[in-house]
């Protein structure tokens, strides 16, 4: 069986190490240190790092190459382990999904984002893209400032249990079972409330003693003799 590539989308350096457009570095890293990868080393026009889960071989891979051009890192990382599209998963950072909110979809289009496009471009429409919702910041004008600025200390409140989560239940993913890790994850950031304890069922009443009845019964007598 050919590896699992597992690519996270973002943009090298400090100065974007921290930003909402660099969330699927974050998954990338959070997936590497949960189970225990190789160190990361520069291969592929970005840093590759490889580990296994649930008994699968997986190559992590971060594009160095900028946003805009994710597909070619992508590429090479995918000719040299001969892995087909399907078996590559793309984690980036979605505007149009809430913060927080997650969602995984096989092919299609672009929606819009450079790296998607990019990576299509280079290996065609058939990977699995999985969206991590950034939140929009409600005025068109004001998107390149949002998705290139800074998550906040508020914002780990949300984006710290769903690194975690996306963890915990990535096997699922990396299985093809894609409805249940987006339902486990959803699950696990937000669990249905407790239900509310059974009534204690009322002690039933002891049963009443009742006095033997002292009437006899009557004799029959045979009236054939």
């Amino acid at each position: 069986m050919s590896p699992l590539l597992v690519a996270g989308l973002g943009n090298p350096g400090r100065s974007y190490a921290g930003s909402r457009h660099n969330i699927g570095f974050m998954v990338v890293d959070a997936l590497c240190d949960r189970y225990g990868f190789a160190p990361f080393r520069s291969r592929f026009l970005g840093q590759a790092a490889e580990g296994t889960v649930a008994g699968r071989r997986v190559l992590a891979l971060k594009p160095m190459t900028y946003m805009n051009e994710s597909g070619r890192s992508v590429a090479e990382a995918r000719r040299f382990y001969k892995v087909e599209p399907a078996d590559v998963i793309v984690f980036h950072d979605e505007l149009d999904l809430a913060a927080g909110k997650l969602r995984v979809k096989d092919g299609g289009g672009t929606a819009g984002h450079n790296g998607i496009r990019s990576i299509r471009d280079h290996i065609g429409p058939d990977f699995c893209r999985v969206r991590v919702g950034i939140g929009h910041p409600g005025d068109k004008g004001r998107v390149v400032g949002h998705v290139l600025k800074d998550f906040s200390k508020a914002d780990r409140d949300w984006l710290d249990p769903l690194l975690d989560a996306v963890g915990t239940h990535f096997p699922l993913l990396a299985g093809g079972d894609d409805a249940a890790f987006m339902s486990k994850v959803a699950l696990t950031l937000n669990p249905p409330p407790p239900k509310p304890p059974k009534p204690e069922k009322p002690e039933a009443d002891a049963p009443k003693e009742t006095a033997p009845n002292s009437t006899a019964p009557k004799a029959t007598t045979d009236s054939s003799e």
